[in-house]
């Protein structure tokens, strides 16, 4: 059988398209991914460790100051308020340790849940209850507890007993330290010490009114300050978080030149006096007559500094030394002093006293009608003529009267110690018109403080020196050293022989003589001769703008014993009833001093008849 031919072999063609094969994105490839995945791990690694080198490295003192602000409280650690004295140490204001309830309504929203306004209405029902609030204290306890916020004073003064029973039945409530202002003698010179309350925003005592307002600073001594963690919304410190701590400074304490004694005295019968005669108000001092000293002062009403909040804001003034008046007749001494110290004038000079007198365009009457009288200068300052005044005023002239009344401190501030002291008012030498100088010399037309007042006298019964008055003796500092106050610069008004011959004079106006009396008998202390002068002082009626015939300030002055003066007495009293005479009232304060202090009884003096000449 033939064997068959292999094939035979095609003949090269042209070449075909080439053959198609898909595309691989580099996400695909597994090694790509790989390699960028490490790179971007390394890259978050070297972010991260920048980062954490920067923390540990550069920021860390500000982050870890950051973190112990957030977690750390300033809290101020009241310093030990000074106390108050008087002149033989009795303590008329101190402080003791006192505790305030506070608490965190937003804290007990977390706790108390839907029960919350509930628990807080029974907070502040207990509390007001223990505290001896009323209903309107406990609407205010609900209205600050129903705010969200995270720190409510529920009371600042809370007894240990009941403080202890409440955080007990409110484990909420939590206790802080605070201190409580004592006033263990009541309204006695409240009007000098004035009164110190809790301010709870404040969280400090601070000086209201007063002497507690004026020394404050010196009072309140320097606060401490302590770093510790607390609990949330209070100042509860997180035992063993104290990170630093200053220490308070004690305040200084302050010694009063006041005699509580006869403080209290004072008060008593100026309070009195003020009610029986219908005046509308009446102040009253008693000075030392060698130092100046205040050893009593006082207005008709007072109130108790330990409920300052609810005091009528009409007690809380010091009217002695804020409330100027017009003095009247008291001011002539301004005249007499002046007419003894230039020579112009004696005691027993005699004055041909006309009914009345005419300065510039004003005639000045005396206070009684008469015609032509003839009177001493001791019997024109004994009657207190207006005319007889006037005319040794004229003597003097007015330079010189200018003269003797700025050493006398009319016009100007006694710096007392005590805040809101007026310099009263009178018109500069250089402003005065013919008619001024008929207004000035009888005590109108110018004004001064009840202190001012006695303060001249205080001038005559020192021979002629004046010592302005001071109310603070002395302070001791938180190191125990006692410091006296400084005594005042004196200033020399009149001689010794001339202040000895002026308070022989003021004796007329407090005795009786035969044939005419002074206007201030009522003053007498028997026993003894007392030196003053009465005032009265027409006061401006607003309707008119001039002065009224029925309104008057009621004033005396005056010196226990006469010839070696021990006090020094000065009173007001506004507008009492008919005019009523202040001379009672000195007797009455006059009295008491004479038998307090043991004053030697003197010869009953002669009766001086040198008021009105034949």
């Amino acid at each position: 059988m033939p064997t068959a031919a292999p094939p035979r072999p095609r003949a090269p063609g042209p070449p075909g398209p080439p053959r198609r094969r898909g595309r691989r994105s580099p996400a695909d490839d597994p090694r790509f991914r790989l390699r960028l995945g490490w790179v971007l791990l390394v890259a978050l690694l070297v972010v991260s460790g920048t980062k954490l080198v920067m923390i540990q490295t550069v920021q860390s003192g500000q982050l870890t100051a950051n973190s112990e602000n957030q977690r750390a409280s300033r809290i101020v650690i009241p310093a030990e308020r000074g106390s108050i004295s008087d002149s033989d140490g009795n303590l008329l204001a101190f402080s003791t340790e006192s505790k305030a309830l506070v608490t965190n309504p937003r804290l007990i929203n977390q706790v108390k849940g839907a029960g919350a306004e509930a628990y807080k209405s029974q907070i502040a029902d207990a509390v007001t209850q223990a505290t001896g609030g009323d209903a309107a204290k406990a609407d205010e306890l609900r209205a600050a507890l129903a705010q969200d916020r995270g720190y409510v004073v529920l009371s600042t003064k809370v007894d240990p007993g009941p403080a202890r029973d409440l955080r007990q039945r409110f484990p909420e409530i939590a206790e802080e330290d605070r201190e409580a202002r004592q006033y263990p003698s009541g309204d006695l010179a409240s009007t000098i010490i004035g009164a110190a309350t809790w301010s709870a925003d404040a969280q400090k005592l601070l000086g209201r009114i007063g002497l507690e307002s004026a020394d404050d600073q010196l009072l309140a001594g320097k606060d401490g300050v302590q770093i510790a963690d607390t609990a949330e919304g209070s100042n509860t410190v997180i035992p063993g978080s104290t990170r630093s701590e200053q220490p308070a400074v004690p305040g200084s304490d302050v010694q009063l030149t006041i005699d509580s004694d006869l403080q209290y005295q004072l008060q008593k019968m100026l309070a009195d006096y003020t009610a029986r005669s219908g005046a509308k108000s009446g102040s009253a001092v008693v000075l030392d007559s060698k130092t100046g000293q205040v050893r009593a002062l006082a207005d008709n009403t007072s109130f108790d500094p330990a409920n300052l909040l609810s005091a009528d804001p009409a007690t809380l003034g010091n009217a002695a030394v804020t409330t100027p008046f017009e003095p009247g007749s008291v001011n002539k001494v301004v005249t007499m002093a002046a007419a003894l110290q230039n020579g112009v004038a004696k005691p027993d000079d005699v004055l041909d006293v006309p009914g009345s007198i005419k300065i510039a365009d004003r005639t000045v009457k005396d206070a009684w009608s008469h015609g032509l009288d003839h009177y001493t200068l001791t019997g024109v300052l004994a009657k207190s003529s207006n005319v007889g005044t006037l005319m040794t005023a004229q003597k003097v002239g007015p330079d010189a009267w200018s003269d003797m009344a700025a050493k006398l401190g009319i016009g100007q501030r006694t710096d007392v110690g005590l805040p809101g002291e007026s310099a009263g008012s009178i018109p500069p030498r250089a402003t005065w018109s013919g008619s001024t100088f008929g207004n000035l010399p009888i005590g109108q037309g110018l004004s001064m403080t009840v202190l001012q007042m006695a303060g001249m006298y205080q001038a005559v019964a020192n021979g002629g020196v004046r010592i302005p008055p001071r109310i603070v003796a002395s302070t001791t500092g938180p190191d125990g050293v006692r410091v006296p106050t400084p005594a005042p610069a004196p200033v020399t008004v009149m001689s010794p022989e001339n202040a000895a011959t002026l308070r022989t004079m003021l004796t007329a106006v407090t005795q009786k003589a035969p044939k005419q009396s002074g206007t201030g008998p009522a003053a007498a202390v028997p026993g003894y001769e007392v030196a003053g002068k009465t005032g009265t002082a027409q006061q401006v009626d607003p309707a008119c703008g001039c002065y009224s015939n029925s309104k008057y300030w009621i004033t005396f002055a005056g010196m226990l014993p006469a010839e070696d003066p021990r006090f020094v007495v000065g009173i007001m009293l506004d507008a009492p009833r008919g005019g009523t005479s202040a001379a009672g009232l000195f007797h009455q304060v006059a009295t008491y001093l004479a038998q307090r202090d043991g004053i030697p009884v003197q010869v009953d003096p002669q009766a001086i008849q040198t008021l009105q000449m034949p």
